[in-house]
């Protein structure tokens, strides 16, 4: 008994590709698949099975596009679940993967497995952003006292207003660089200030704690600001204004990203998600493009870190369940 050879999808689709191809240059069809059959190593008649399972392939194709009602169930599922990845993907900054993307969908009670969205992610030739590595900004004096390091690298909160961490990023521009700087509340991840400067002064780093000052109002409540050894953060006039809304300072080690861990994470974030995907003509246009992020960021971005939930949802959930127990007292 002779071992049947074995062909691989390639080969066969190559062998009927050249027969359809060229069945014209010889006298019939079967002339055509003798010749061709010769050369692939195969007989005549295997690769006639095979043209003819193409033609019926091709066949049943064009009827199931002619007459939807013939398709397959999975492939009118597909079509609509690829619209709704599309759209999902895209009201999403374009940046979700897989996960996100799932998750997102399973939030607008569409019932999809995680691998069914990879799939069509695929089919539709998307894909979530990649994060690069971030770039050095911080520039410490160290003969400029700093307050100690009251977070020791636990970024958690119980509450809003219990902890905010600072930090600022660079953009380049087709006018030079710009600078980014946001303040961050640890409980829920919220962006509670932010601002976009073309110097690196005290004075850009300030105005984004003051929007977060005005926003949150956090007096009397005990509320510490942790930020890296920037000489812009450990400045006289940004001590003073901590000083004065009674907020405690605190400041990681030099060198140390790990120290700042979570605003690091949101700058990479916003890098990968904002500012790589294109390139950026002035500073105005740096601050737009921020400001529409920073919203949707807040409010309708999903972080694994909270529950797959967006920060102003968390932070809702917190402040109804405050009062839910205000009430029961």
């Amino acid at each position: 008994m002779t071992k049947q050879t074995k062909y691989s999808p390639e080969v066969r689709e190559r062998a009927v590709r050249m027969v359809l191809t060229h069945q014209h240059e010889h006298p019939s069809q079967w002339a055509a698949i003798c010749s061709i059959a010769a050369k692939i190593g195969c007989t005549g008649e295997t690769l006639r099975g095979w043209v003819g399972q193409s033609e019926r392939d091709r066949g049943q194709h064009a009827a199931r596009r002619a007459d939807p009602t013939k398709r397959p169930a999975r492939a009118g599922r597909d079509e609509l679940l690829c619209a709704r990845i599309q759209q999902a993907w895209e009201a999403n900054f374009s940046v979700y993967g897989a996960r996100k993307l799932w998750r997102e969908l399973r939030r607008q009670q569409v019932a999809v497995a995680r691998c069914t969205v990879e799939r069509l992610m695929k089919t539709l030739g998307i894909q979530g952003v990649i994060r690069g590595k971030g770039v050095k900004t911080t520039v410490s004096d160290r003969a400029q006292p700093c307050p100690q390091d009251l977070v020791n690298r636990q970024f958690k909160g119980s509450r809003p207003n219990a902890l905010w961490v600072s930090d600022f990023t660079y953009v380049s521009t087709w006018r030079g660089l710009v600078y980014v700087a946001f303040v961050i509340d640890v409980f829920a991840r919220r962006i509670v200030g932010w601002r976009v400067s073309s110097s690196m002064r005290t004075d850009f780093v300030l105005d984004a704690l003051e929007q977060a000052l005005h926003a949150r109002r956090p007096a009397g409540q005990s509320l510490v600001h942790h930020s890296d050894r920037g000489v812009q953060y450990v400045s006289i006039r940004y001590s003073e204004r901590l000083a004065d809304a009674k907020i405690a300072p605190s400041v990681g080690s030099v060198g140390d990203s790990y120290d700042n861990a979570l605003a690091e994470t949101l700058n990479g974030l916003y890098k990968a998600e904002v500012i790589h995907r294109r390139s950026w003509p002035t500073r105005e246009a740096v601050e737009l493009a921020t400001l529409i992020w920073v919203d949707w960021f807040n409010h309708r971005r999903l972080l694994s870190s909270i529950g797959n939930i967006p920060p102003a949802e968390a932070e809702a959930i917190y402040h109804a369940k405050v009062a839910e127990q205000k009430q029961a007292a």
